[in-house]
């Protein structure tokens, strides 16, 4: 997805906010939240987890379960693929919609008891554990992704705010 117009649009805001909040960062860390954040248009890729019977996976304590070893996860690559999809979750929603929080942990719910962004903390570090062939080029990304995780989550806030104050289709209002 690297030079669509989308791609580099989520780019270029990610950087503005990084900078904003002092971060002058690893482009990786930067290409790769784009590419997260333009994948993430699509619904189906926000739910892209699903269970051995197909069934849409939309909570995190399900994604957990289905991402355990021990568990669900069929493999390590599995693991690891359900736990990049948890960090990428809940960053997404905590930074680019908090108000969804809300609904996740509503009393009763599937994720009521859990602290979510400490979940999608420990996920993105889970799979920066993963440093053999073919991830071990990745790994320092996520370690980075697991350690700033709220200076991530900050910038994508203001990655929201710039986008809430477009004008047109692509925003005469921006401002990186």
């Amino acid at each position: 997805m690297n030079g669509h117009p989308l791609f580099e649009f989520f780019r270029e805001a990610l950087h503005a906010s990084l900078t904003r909040l002092g971060e002058v960062d690893d482009h990786r860390v930067e290409e790769y939240l784009a590419e997260m954040l333009a994948s993430f248009v699509h619904h189906d890729r926000i739910y892209a987890i699903r269970d051995a019977e197909g069934r849409r996976i939309q909570s995190v304590a399900e994604m957990m379960v289905e991402g355990d070893v021990r568990l669900n996860a069929d493999s390590f690559d599995r693991e690891r693929e359900v736990h990049r999809h948890i960090g990428d979750f809940v960053l997404f929603w905590s930074g680019m919609f908090p108000e969804f929080l809300t609904q996740l942990k509503r009393p009763g719910g599937k994720d009521s008891l859990l602290d979510l962004v400490s979940q999608g903390r420990e996920s993105y570090h889970i799979v920066s554990t993963f440093e053999h062939d073919p991830y071990g080029k990745d790994a320092p990304t996520f370690k980075k992704l697991s350690e700033g995780f709220d200076m991530y989550q900050r910038s994508l806030i203001l990655v929201r705010a710039s986008l809430d104050g477009l004008e047109g289709p692509w925003g005469a209002g921006f401002e990186a």
